[in-house]
């Protein structure tokens, strides 16, 4: 296996490369540890996604992750909020966060508010930040900011794909992103992997990256890991986020020990 890095990328160009559907690779921090979210910042990855619905990391820690995201200057830091507030959405951009994940978009009408939180009048509602990390890292004329943050729609429910064509069809979406766990579970699978759900939630794929290609956005989806994230890109999506911190952690600890014992035992 090949050690060597992979090319340096401006993170600022993140939204442009999203927009043009160029395949990219991410990674997921769930934990409130900026020495370590900086260290996986400077790997290579095109962006690394922060959780702020479903991780350990609320509000106060978005904006360390921000900078340790941005010490490395390699990848473009990305913000889940915890819904489509606008308010959440506005901070999160405010910490400097090249784009935002909106989750649990289920309605055109939802997804329509999540793009006029990230952008300045007279095309949104986003209050200009003034002297804080946004303006450092993206400039302070309203327009050139926003052309450099990305809105990204969560699709993970039965309404978001009843309504998927207007969802995609909204005017100022950057991409769709697939929830694979939300998603099943609205199909009917009794938890993640459930087989009985296989096929809808592979017909249910198809429509999704169908729909995004057909409307020139981008299409992305949460992996477990790099293996399903080429075979992901390989299938129509743009862009795929590889599992989490707090997962690898686990499972490197899990393997040590295994190993550990297995060598006693013996």
């Amino acid at each position: 296996m090949s050690t060597a890095p992979s090319p340096r990328r401006d993170p600022v160009s993140f939204a442009a490369r999203l927009r043009g559907r160029d395949p990219l690779v991410g990674y997921w921090i769930a934990l409130d540890n900026p020495a370590a979210t900086e260290r996986i910042a400077g790997l290579g990855y095109d962006y690394i996604g922060v959780d702020g619905q479903h991780g350990v990391l609320h509000q106060p820690g978005w904006q360390a992750a921000m900078l340790a995201v941005d010490a490395r200057g390699r990848s473009a830091g990305v913000i889940r909020v915890p819904s489509p507030d606008p308010v959440a959405i506005g901070i999160a951009l405010d910490t400097g966060a090249r784009g935002v994940i909106v989750p649990m978009v289920e309605s055109a009408e939802q997804a329509r508010t999540a793009v006029r939180a990230c952008r300045h009048h007279p095309a949104g509602t986003r209050s200009l930040g003034g002297p804080v990390r946004a303006e450092l890292r993206l400039g302070s004329v309203p327009a050139e900011i926003d052309d450099r943050v990305a809105c990204i729609v969560m699709i993970e429910t039965a309404a978001a794909l009843d309504d998927l064509e207007a969802i995609c069809a909204t005017e100022g979406i950057d991409a769709v992103y697939v929830g694979p766990a939300d998603l099943s579970a609205a199909l009917g699978a009794r938890w993640f992997g459930d087989p009985a759900a296989a096929d809808a939630l592979a017909a249910a794929l198809e429509r999704i990256t169908d729909a995004a290609r057909r409307h020139g956005i981008a299409c992305g989806i949460h992996v477990m890991d790099g293996e399903s994230a080429a075979k992901r890109l390989a299938q129509g999506f743009t862009f795929a986020t590889v599992s989490s911190d707090i997962t690898h952690l686990q499972q490197a600890a899990a393997a040590h020990l295994a190993a550990a014992r297995c060598l006693d035992a013996a």
